[in-house]
């Protein structure tokens, strides 16, 4: 009786506080010193408003794991509502707006998030646990994908058709309407942009869900929305559980899209979810993506790029680099190499100048990153480095190498999604490339070869959507980034992504012979 009292007691005080009227708005103050106002609101029709319910949930800073904020949680009603905006405001005009009104919405959103950016980068890091390094390479990206969407609003190009003499056939390529956009935790600002960019260039209006952890730069985007001059209803974003929102996104019958980035595991139940309403869908989804070092290779250079290809945004990457295979001749120099290298990163507050790897984004990653480090220990494998959880308060987890593993491993099998790294040895082009495609995912992969000849031979025979030569993620707003296999279908970034966000309309009319 007393356990039951006691959590009934607790259940009623968390009940009060989570139904409790919070501010649209709270000053916060930023590890770094500054102070700036972060909106906490639905933000639903060009304005930030309380969930329907006025149901609030937590915000966690991963690196001190101190609470930031609350912010309003969105249910099915929301989405109803926010639904219900976006349609309007596509059929109100946008979805038929001239070229140079989405362009310019555009170029002052980007415009925007550089002024901004310090802030935005702040908020990441805050928020994610990413060192402020990555989170300024975040943000530098975003404003130039934005302007990029923002150049190819008048290039969503038709078709004139050569059908004979007696018709004339043309095609045009058409918005699709409302589209629901889901967001992972690891790169919040980051996929924002690449979900809002090519849906807006091409007069589509947006619902948009960030992930439970990490909603602030979203928010906060959302108020730039607002000064750029986006109109009310084209863009909405709801923070809320996945299986509320996200779910409803699935079922609701006037969302036309569904656009997803996160886990091969949740992306097949989106294709479940969205097959009553036949959504069209795009899905960004896990890697476990090899990086091979060839005997010929700048093995310093090679070095210093398969670490930030596996330790960069602290290992939360779908495309990294999380199996290296080095030739036989090279193999005991480039793993000394890659020891010292690794060794010599700062892991810490995000914060703090020189720091490369911050937190993981919550104590679940970490957990569940730690048991595949028990998991690796116990198959069999040698840890090199790392292996351990780094400190004691935040979430922050080692940067860890294994060596002596094979291929029937689980760490070198399963994603992991966090600062660790299987190292294995290879000794001809046949062999490594048959280990490279031993994967159900295929997002990308990496060669290290001074040889241009056996780098476009290799980049050829391995199955992934981006192959990184001499180098490793090294995104660019004007290349596709999409995958094979089990890690996704369609591609973000570059002209591709516009595919996504237009269907195709066919016109062919028949032309009466001239009586003079």
């Amino acid at each position: 009786m007393f356990t039951c009292r006691t959590q009934t007691i607790a259940l009623s005080r968390r009940f009060l506080r989570l139904y409790s009227n919070l501010p649209l708005r709270v000053a916060v103050t930023l590890p770094n010193g500054q102070n700036y106002e972060q909106p906490r609101g639905l933000f639903i029709d060009g304005d930030f408003r309380p969930s329907i319910q006025g149901k609030t949930f937590e915000i966690i800073d991963p690196s001190t794991e101190q609470q930031i904020t609350h912010v309003y949680e969105a249910l099915e009603d929301d989405v109803d509502v926010a639904v219900a905006a976006a349609k309007r405001a596509f059929e109100n005009g946008w979805g038929t707006s001239d070229p140079e009104t989405r362009a310019g919405v555009l170029f002052r959103l980007a415009d925007l998030v550089e002024q901004h950016s310090e802030t935005l980068a702040a908020i990441e890091s805050m928020d994610n646990g990413k060192s402020l390094l990555c989170s300024r390479g975040d943000v530098a990206l975003v404003s130039k994908y934005l302007r990029s969407c923002g150049g190819w609003t008048d290039k969503v190009y038709g078709n004139v058709i050569d059908t004979g003499k007696d018709h004339f056939a043309y095609s045009v390529r058409e918005p699709l309407g409302v589209c629901g956009q889901i967001i992972p935790w690891n790169f919040p600002l980051l996929m924002w942009s690449w979900k809002i960019g090519p849906a807006l260039a091409t007069g589509n209006t947006v619902v948009l869900k960030p992930a439970e952890a990490t909603p602030l730069s979203a928010l906060y985007a959302s108020q730039l929305c607002q000064e750029a001059g986006v109109p009310a209803g084209v863009v909405n974003v709801l923070p809320g559980a996945g299986r509320i929102v996200g779910e409803r996104f699935c079922k609701h019958p006037d969302i036309k899209k569904i656009a997803f980035t996160g886990s091969s595991a949740t992306g097949r139940h989106i294709m479940k979810s969205a097959a009553d309403t036949i959504k069209k869908i795009t899905l960004e989804l896990g890697g476990k993506s090899p990086n091979i070092v060839f005997a010929d290779a700048d093995l310093d250079r090679a070095v210093r790029s398969i670490a930030f290809g596996i330790f960069f945004n602290s290992g939360e990457i779908c495309c990294a680099g999380s199996r290296i295979y080095v030739q036989d001749s090279v193999y005991d120099t480039v793993l000394q190499k890659f020891k010292d290298y690794t060794e010599s990163l700062k892991v810490g507050d995000p914060f703090e100048e020189g720091v490369f790897q911050g937190s993981q984004t919550s104590h679940n990653q970490m957990e569940k990153i730690l048991s595949y480090v028990k998991t690796g220990t116990g198959e069999g494998a040698r840890v090199v480095t790392g292996g351990k959880r780094h400190g004691s308060k935040g979430f922050f987890v080692k940067p860890t190498i294994f060596a002596d593993v094979h291929e029937n491993m689980k760490i070198v099998k399963e994603e992991i999604f966090g600062p660790v790294v299987t190292v294995s040895k290879f000794s001809t082009v046949d062999e490594v490339i048959s280990m490279a495609n031993n994967s159900v995912y295929g997002l990308a992969a990496g060669i290290h070869t001074r040889d241009v000849n056996k780098a476009i031979d290799v980049s050829n025979r391995i199955k992934a959507g981006t192959i990184w030569i001499n180098t490793y993620n090294a995104l660019h707003q004007s290349v596709p980034f999409g995958g094979y296999g089990q890690s996704g279908i369609g591609s973000e970034m570059g002209a591709a992504a516009l595919d996504n966000y237009t269907q195709t309309k066919s016109v062919r009319m028949a032309i009466d012979k001239p009586k003079y």
